[in-house]
């Protein structure tokens, strides 16, 4: 029988700075404006208006497209001046 030899290869652990999203850096930011606090506070009020009920055929699509789209639109204007 012959026995294969695989050699293990152990990458040093050096201290490497921790890697920060800056997209999400962004959408902390953003998402502490007006516009994005009140189509946030439409979209928990149709969760919980839902949420409240036991037979009922609406989503909040539409307000969680909406604060996604205000916080994408908020992010692009300085994301690409933040990648490396």
């Amino acid at each position: 029988m012959t026995e294969k030899f695989v050699p293990v290869v152990k990458a040093e652990e050096a201290e490497e700075e921790e890697l920060v999203d800056p997209q999400q850096q962004l959408r902390d930011i953003c998402s502490q404006k007006p516009d994005a606090q009140n189509l946030w506070a439409k979209y928990q009020e149709c969760n919980d208006r839902v949420n409240s009920r036991s037979k009922t055929t609406e989503t909040c699509e539409e307000e969680l497209i909406d604060y996604i789209h205000v916080l994408d639109k908020c992010v692009n204007k300085d994301l690409f001046k933040r990648l490396k």
